[in-house]
């Protein structure tokens, strides 16, 4: 009992102590707790503080800078406004003195306005003076001459026109005169420069080859069995062959030169061969058409790079290479074609004009050719068909239509390079053979034309057709009129009649007097 008494007694004490040590440590704790607050409050006072000051120097700073730039902006505005200041100010005093200006312009108005009406009024009673002398001088003009106003008024208006007329004969004779050395020495430096750059060899073709044979023997197998052999090339080739009495020689005739080159390989083949019968002979023409067609396209392009015209159509290719086989007046047709397109190209490098359009031009303006045989209608037609056909723009249709007279007028400068081209290449001499047929209907044409006109005593037509001399009656035309009718009758013989080159148009007027001593 005692024990228990003496452990509650233990355990109490224990309690009580406990409690107080408990007191003493939070007392102590609180204290601790508080000083450690004061600190942290005096801390962040001494940071507010120092923070405040910073924001505050901060804002300072801001508030400097702004005044600063707000002062400079109320400075520039200041200048900027003393700027348009001084302009109104100049702009015042500019109105003030156009103002001024314009008092004076109003003032010296009205005095000439004064002037004016002064000088209208003496002016007026001058004119009434004038009209009653005139009618006076009429009058005695009338009594005079015996005619009347009307008819003194066409008298005068028929002088005038007479002397007008023969100031603008000589004003026109001499400016064409001026025109023509002008024109004829720049065309001829251009042309004489276009020859120089193109050297071409030139040959008249023929409408017949001949084939020469080893032995009088080969005539006799080529002519076959009852001539069924030559029977047979012709139908196959279409072609005449010739086989005459001249020694070993025989001739293949056609106006057709791609079917005269096919007529001639065959042969020549067959004649090396030595196995000629109707079904040889078909089977070499046959091979030798084809490996024609694959050459004829060979030589158009050929013919394309050497014109320098890239870009044209397969079709025309083939076209220019059938060129070759034909002829115009014994002048090989694609030689004349490439000969024009070089010219043309030289002509408008020269003129600064568009070369490569000249080029194709030339190459194109006698495509038809290549067909004419087998389409009806001209070649020009037939070329600026086929131009159309393959895509060819209107410039260009005009001008392959326009390098002959007669189809269209030439709507571009190119148009007159091409035919102009044309012209040279055709009239050369020696690039074609005429016959004297044609020479004579020409000099008959020509001198028909010209004897059309008033006052035509004779017309020779001279140097092939390239000269008319006309012989006028000195009593119906006179020095000035003899050059309008030169003018008149190459005028017309532009019009009615087609030939290659020009004609020069000269007219002879001669006065001769005579008389007889006794």
């Amino acid at each position: 009992m005692v024990n228990f008494i003496a452990i509650i007694i233990i355990s109490f004490v224990s309690f009580i102590l406990g409690f107080v040590s408990r007191f003493i440590y939070a007392k102590i704790n609180v204290k601790a707790t508080e000083q450690i607050a004061t600190k942290i409050i005096k801390e962040a006072k001494s940071l507010a503080d120092t923070k405040f000051k910073e924001a505050l120097l901060e804002a300072r700073i801001i508030v400097d800078n702004e005044k600063r730039e707000f002062d400079k902006e109320i400075k520039e505005r200041r200048s900027s406004m003393q700027i348009l200041e001084n302009r109104l100010n100049q702009r015042e005093e500019n109105l003030d003195k156009k103002v001024d200006s314009i008092d004076k312009k109003e003032k010296d108005l009205s005095f000439r306005e004064k002037n004016i009406y002064t000088k209208e009024q003496f002016l007026s009673s001058k004119i009434l003076e004038v009209g009653k002398i005139k009618d006076e001088q009429y009058k005695i003009l009338r009594n005079i001459s015996g005619m009347t106003k009307d008819e003194a008024r066409k008298k005068i208006i028929t002088d005038v026109e007479n002397e007008v007329k023969q100031d603008i004969i000589v004003l026109t004779q001499r400016l064409e005169h001026e025109a023509q050395e002008n024109a004829e020495k720049k065309a001829k430096e251009i042309i004489s420069i276009a020859m120089q750059r193109i050297s071409t060899e030139h040959a008249i073709d023929a409408v017949v080859s001949s084939i020469n044979i080893p032995n009088d023997e080969i005539k006799g197998r080529i002519i076959g069995r009852e001539g069924r052999n030559i029977r047979t090339f012709e139908q196959v080739t279409g072609v005449d062959l010739i086989v005459d009495d001249t020694p070993e020689t025989i001739t293949i005739s056609s106006f057709d030169g791609v079917r005269r080159a096919i007529a001639k390989i065959a042969l020549e083949k067959l004649i090396s061969d030595g196995r000629i019968h109707p079904a040889r002979i078909e089977e070499v023409v046959a091979k030798t058409k084809r490996d024609m067609d694959q050459h004829i396209k060979e030589i158009g392009e050929r013919a394309v790079i050497d014109a320098g015209v890239p870009g044209l159509h397969p079709e025309i290719i083939k076209l220019l290479g059938k060129l070759k086989y034909r002829t115009s007046y014994g002048q090989n047709q694609l030689q004349h074609t490439l000969e024009v397109s070089w010219l043309a190209g030289a002509i408008a490098s020269e003129l600064r004009l568009d070369t490569i359009f000249c080029k194709t031009g030339g190459l194109l303006h006698d495509i038809g050719k290549a067909v004419s045989h087998e389409i009806d209608g001209s070649h020009n037609q037939i070329s600026a068909e086929i131009a159309k056909k393959y895509g060819e723009s209107p410039k260009m249709i005009n001008a392959i239509l326009s390098h002959h007279e007669g189809f269209e007028r030439p709507k571009s400068a190119e148009a007159f390079v091409i035919a102009v081209s044309d012209a040279i290449s055709a009239s050369r001499p020696g690039a074609r053979r005429d016959s004297i047929e044609n020479y004579i209907k020409r000099i008959e044409k020509l001198e028909k034309v010209a004897n059309s006109f008033d006052g035509i005593l004779m017309t020779y037509a001279v140097q092939a057709g390239r000269e008319v001399r006309v012989l006028v009656q000195p009593e119906c035309i006179d020095d000035k009129h003899a050059e309008i009718l030169a003018r008149e009758i190459a005028k017309k013989i532009e019009q009615e009649l087609e030939y290659p080159g020009q004609v020069k148009v000269t007219v002879i007027r001669e006065i001769r007097a005579h008389d007889i001593a006794k």
